[in-house]
């Protein structure tokens, strides 16, 4: 047995089992192990420390022990895999239909995939004849979705994306954020500003590796003749990439309808019902009698549905005590659907309201979460929803629904299978609990995340302002974006402003723009703008980050002036004022990268006058440490040289040296010193931030520490160092769509090819930065560079 087989393997029982899958460096350490390989030549070949590689690879021992539940360790892992996995193949194949089969233990464990072989085998027949994009289509429940997870898990692809598509056609997510999140969390890589080279980099991320992509559930965005609808046209342009026929992705498309886009290049596969002997293995293993004639009758009647045979089953257990026969002879005469999963369901549903109207209510109050960018539910969110009832019986009603195969779970998670989901949503919503449950669910989101450190919590914390617009309540979902959190720089910011430094920018700027008119709370339209301004400059735009910190400023000062001063006032005079410094700060920080030195130290000293030995003293500090930066742009070395040494003192006396929530302000600290010819202290500075910045992934604040450091290796004439850092800092600016700074960065390279005398390559680097410049709208920027260019020195003592 190989390695490779293994990984294959695993990376079918691991998601089954635990829902998680390897990451990309799992799977390297384990295939690397497997071949007798040590951690440091891991290390060196993956590109990391090899620290880094023993921990991740201590994870993954962790992991395959309680999955295989035995223990698991570096030095024994080829020798267990290949004993457990040669004693799974042994027990494989015992069924044969029609036999009634006993069954083991690690049967039951994968009885949710069962009679697919000839499918898996279609599939791989269309793949091998060159399918890019297979659509497999067919009516709810047959099985779409399992099918598709199945093949693309056991087929060797080293990741697999998927793309849950919303149940209602207003809640679908844009193509942009769906691709930007592929990028960030699974490739490791910064989308661009744009949507076409957000695109353009997924492509060439697809010409050189083989992913498996699943888009699961097309239906709700296609029309009545199975296009792409108009709000989600730009689906068609990632499917174009995925149909390429040069890239190296297969893509699996779930659909009920099929999809009619004449310029796409897919291949639509009708999915089959599960044949007799499936369903016989399937009732089997979990324990019913079986009557093989009232099998062949009930599996006509619903055509091989597989997500009938659940419910049947469930129906069967709970309300027969496993009695095949006993149940179809009292309910072979409903009229149902015999192939419509969605009839079923209603069926199901009505039944169950009868006979448990709590568990009735709990399923309908369960279609209200989305279940897309959080596809599960813990158990506390489905808690929360039973407010009327005693704890004591919350376990029982969960039961009860468990039971009739109503409510998915699997390791204390929940979620609804589609179609139920669907019908429990449109059920909720003709009720008078419609405001009410998204009202519970808003508050569990809220008070789920008290930290935010990774993705999962930044995006589980905004899952309760979706809950707030189903209900109109503009101003609630408004006060999610706003509501402080501690983050992971050991911050205690606002959700938009961490998600926005997390580079979750398209999804922020989407919920804003979506409440910013309808929020009515003048402290909250207020904080919007502030964090918006932000938005807006991280994009490049800098022209409305200026609009959007003068708006806050002006209905601060407005607020103030309207407050009566009672100490009831405290903190809301407290607040607004901060607000006022801070964009003051901000907009200085933006006339930095406009080259607009004179009006960005006056703004800088404002923000001293208004903060200084105040509550807001800290900005003051901050002001100050900017507007020794300023001074060293314009040469005034000795004013940049005390507030620099200033700075630094206090930074090191309150401990702030060590403190990642300053890692933005002590980079500026030491471009100061790199200004200043300081470049031990530079030095000193960059590193320590550098360190802060990788580990909380603050790519902007590490990509202008990376161009800081090449200035100090060109003045230490170590130029291909400097040559070196350059590159990796213009490659991370480029991802983000930071433009100043990208810009910036060009210039600074282009001083290094000035120095080595490269001429022509260093007029290169001169032009993309102006072009940049010219784009943002920064004349003084550009006009820097000309003199620059045009072989005039210490152009900064002109500006």
């Amino acid at each position: 047995m190989d390695a490779e087989a293994a990984l294959a393997w695993l990376d079918t029982i691991i998601p089954a089992q635990t829902g998680e899958r390897l990451s990309d460096l799992q799977k390297v350490i384990l295939v690397q192990v497997w071949l007798g390989r040590k951690y440091l030549d891991i290390a060196y070949a993956y590109g990391c420390t090899e620290g880094h590689v023993k921990d991740v690879g201590s994870q993954l021992w962790k992991l395959l022990s309680r999955v295989l539940r035995q223990k698991i360790t570096k030095s024994n892992c080829r020798a267990t895999l290949e004993r457990v996995i040669r004693k799974t193949a042994a027990i494989s194949g015992l069924i044969d239909y029609p036999k009634i089969p006993q069954v083991s233990p690690h049967q039951l464990e994968d009885s949710n995939f069962l009679g697919r072989e000839e499918a898996i085998a279609h599939l791989n027949t269309l793949v091998n004849q060159g399918s890019k994009v297979i659509v497999i289509q067919g009516e709810g429940g047959l099985g779409k979705t399992t099918l598709a997870q199945q093949y693309l898990q056991t087929q060797g692809f080293e990741l697999v994306l998927e793309l849950l598509m919303a149940k209602e056609t207003h809640n679908i997510t844009s193509a942009q954020r769906v691709i930007e999140e592929w990028l960030k969390q699974d490739f490791g890589e910064e989308p661009g500003v744009e949507f076409g080279v957000t695109l353009g980099r997924l492509k060439r991320l697809l010409h050189h590796r083989r992913i498996g992509v699943l888009i699961d559930n097309l239906e709700p965005a296609l029309d009545q003749q199975g296009r792409l609808i108009a709000p989600h046209r730009n689906y068609l342009e990632l499917l174009r990439i995925l149909a390429d026929v040069r890239v190296k992705s297969v893509t699996l498309i779930t659909s009920r309808d099929r999809l009619c886009e004449p310029e796409l290049n897919v291949h639509h596969y009708r999915l089959p019902g599960l044949d007799r002997s499936a369903w016989l293995k399937f009732f089997s293993i979990r324990g019913l009698t079986i009557n093989l004639p009232t099998l062949q009758q009930i599996h006509h009647t619903y055509g091989g549905n597989a997500k009938a045979m659940g419910i049947l089953c469930g129906a069967i257990q709970a309300d027969f005590g496993g009695d095949m026969a006993l149940y179809w002879q009292q309910n072979h005469g409903d009229p149902l659907a015999a192939t419509d999963l969605k009839n079923l369901a209603v069926s199901q549903i009505n039944r169950l309201q009868s006979l448990d109207p709590q568990g009735y209510r709990l399923l309908c109050r369960l279609g209200c979460y989305r279940y897309q960018d959080i596809p599960t539910i813990p158990a506390s969110g489905v808690f929360c929803l039973l407010w009327d009832v005693p704890p004591a019986e919350h376990r029982q009603i969960i039961a009860s629904l468990r039971n009739r195969s109503l409510v998915e779970c699997d390791r204390g998670e929940y979620w609804l299978h589609p179609v139920i989901q669907a019908e429990a949503i449109a059920r909720l919503r003709m009720s008078d609990e419609w405001q009410i449950t998204n009202h519970k669910a808003a508050e569990f989101w809220t008070a789920s995340v008290t930290q935010i450190a990774t993705f999962q919590d930044a995006l589980q914390a905004l899952e309760a302002y979706y809950h707030y617009i189903e209900i109109n309540e503009f101003e609630l979902a408004g006060k999610v974006i706003l509501q402080s959190r501690h983050n992971q720089w050991q911050q205690f910011l606002p959700l938009g402003s961490t998600l926005y430094r997390m580079g979750l920018i398209q999804p922020i700027l989407t919920a804003i723009e979506r409440v910013l008119n309808h929020v009515e709370s003048e402290q909250n339209i207020i904080e919007i703008y502030n964090i918006l301004g932000d938005l807006y400059w991280i994009a490049g735009n800098i022209e409305q980050a200026l609009t959007c910190q003068e708006k806050t400023i002006t209905l601060a000062k407005q607020a103030l002036k309207s407050l009566v001063p009672q100490p009831e006032n405290k903190h809301k005079v407290y607040y607004l004022r901060m607000l006022e410094v801070d964009s003051l700060l901000s907009i200085g920080l933006y006339k930095i990268d406009l080259w607009e030195l004179e009006t960005a130290g006056e703004l800088f000293q404002q923000v001293i006058y208004l903060a200084q030995n105040t509550a807001h003293h800290r900005w003051a500090e901050k002001a100050s440490l900017c507007l020794g930066l300023v001074n060293s742009y314009l040469g005034l070395f000795d004013a940049a040289k005390d507030l620099a040494n200033a700075a630094y003192e206090n930074m090191k006396n309150e401990k702030l040296l060590d403190n990642g929530s300053f890692a933005y302000f002590m980079q500026i600290l030491g471009q100061t010193y790199v200004n200043l010819g300081d470049f031990s202290k530079a030095t000193q500075m960059f590193h320590q931030v550098l360190t802060f910045a990788e580990a909380s992934h603050y790519m902007q604040v590490k990509a202008k520490t990376l161009n800081g450091l090449a200035e100090i290796y060109r003045q230490q004439a170590d130029y291909q160092l400097a040559l070196e850092h350059h590159t990796e800092a213009i490659k991370l600016f480029d991802k983000i769509g930071a433009k100043c700074d990208l810009a910036e960065a060009y210039f600074q390279l282009g001083l290094t090819d000035q120095k080595l005398a490269k001429d022509s390559a260093s007029q290169i680097y001169f032009q993309q930065a102006i072009q940049l410049f010219t784009e943002i709208n920064a004349p003084k920027q550009v006009a820097k560079i000309l003199i620059t260019a045009n072989g005039v020195n210490r152009v900064s003592n002109l500006f």
